[in-house]
């Protein structure tokens, strides 16, 4: 048994067929195919059953999957810790990040990123957060940005920044006629539009509503924060948008108003981010953290909107 026939093993376990993982591995499909039998020979036991269609692992094969996954990222472990003796501040870095906050955050970070690591290679992965904290357990990642709260004592939390809720109302509704300030109350039965099952910016829209009375508008669900700001462009209802996906460039509908909480207790979440306890990266992660703990503070501000006129004539839609 080697570490290679474990890479293997581990890719079949992802691919779930054997072309697809001997294409990762970079080897032909019946070297691969060869080197799995070779391994279940010697472990005595099939790993796999193989259909004509698809790959799936034994009992024993997803035991063997999830050792060996432990294994091979142990390795890069050690890899790394070796590398980052010589050059703590260069080499890869596979940084996990949900959609809701990847692509309105990094404009404003990786600028300083790169200017204060030069010779940092900056892997960015894009998945839902519950793929994300799973690959970040397996080693997978060496880093996840996520919302708190997380409870998991094999990871380090490290808190980055706070960032508030806005209402993002059509500029027909009753709301956009006052002034950019709401209360939590004000929320009471009113409809909102939400993302689908899956993103924790749902989970966190839904604690909301609990909070305020509001209710989902059940028979429409998002698939991104793009498809929910058109909707409400659209007037088809409102919803709950994080400050960063409203901040510059971000491009926002001119029929949209964006209104903040004048609570105190004003809906908000939590970002961290986390990596492993037994990481050898610990140190330079840290150095990573502090550049997105130092965003400007203008980020979390509501940026200045055109006055809303008043409807002409007849009632506002609702």
């Amino acid at each position: 048994m080697n570490l290679r026939d474990l890479k293997y093993l581990v890719a079949l376990a992802d691919h779930k067929h054997f072309g697809r993982a001997a294409a990762a591995c970079f080897v032909s499909q019946p070297t691969l195919s060869t080197q799995i039998k070779k391994l279940e020979d010697e472990l005595g036991v099939p790993l796999v059953e193989r259909t004509p269609r698809k790959v799936m692992l034994t009992p024993a094969g997803r035991e063997a999957a999830s050792r060996a996954r432990g294994i091979v990222a142990e390795v890069e472990q050690m890899k790394e810790a070796a590398r980052r003796s010589q050059d703590p501040e260069a080499g890869t870095v596979r940084l996990g990040i949900f959609p809701t906050l990847g692509p309105y955050l990094l404009p404003h970070v990786i600028p300083s990123i790169r200017a204060r690591f030069p010779q940092l290679e900056l892997l960015l992965i894009e998945e839902k957060s519950d793929v994300l904290l799973s690959r970040l357990r397996e080693g997978r990642l060496d880093a996840a940005l996520l919302a708190l709260p997380l409870h998991d004592d094999q990871l380090h939390s490290e808190f980055l920044f706070e960032e508030p809720f806005v209402l993002a109302v059509p500029e027909q509704h009753p709301l956009a006629q006052r002034g950019d300030t709401l209360s939590m109350s004000e929320l009471h039965q009113q409809r909102l539009l939400l993302l689908e099952d899956g993103h924790c910016l749902r989970d966190q829209a839904l604690d909301v509503c609990h909070l305020s009375g509001a209710l989902e508008k059940a028979e429409f669900q998002a698939t991104s924060l793009e498809t929910l700001r058109q909707m409400v462009a659209a007037n088809v209802g409102v919803t709950l948008l994080p400050l960063l996906a409203v901040q510059p460039p971000v491009a926002s509908p001119s029929n949209i108003r964006l209104l903040r909480f004048d609570d105190a207790s004003g809906p908000s979440r939590r970002i961290a981010m986390l990596w492993r306890r037994s990481s050898a990266m610990n140190d330079f992660l840290e150095q990573l953290a502090r550049l997105f703990k130092a965003l400007p503070e203008a980020l979390f501000v509501l940026p200045p909107q055109a006055p809303v006129a008043a409807p002409a004539s007849g009632k506002a839609a609702a």
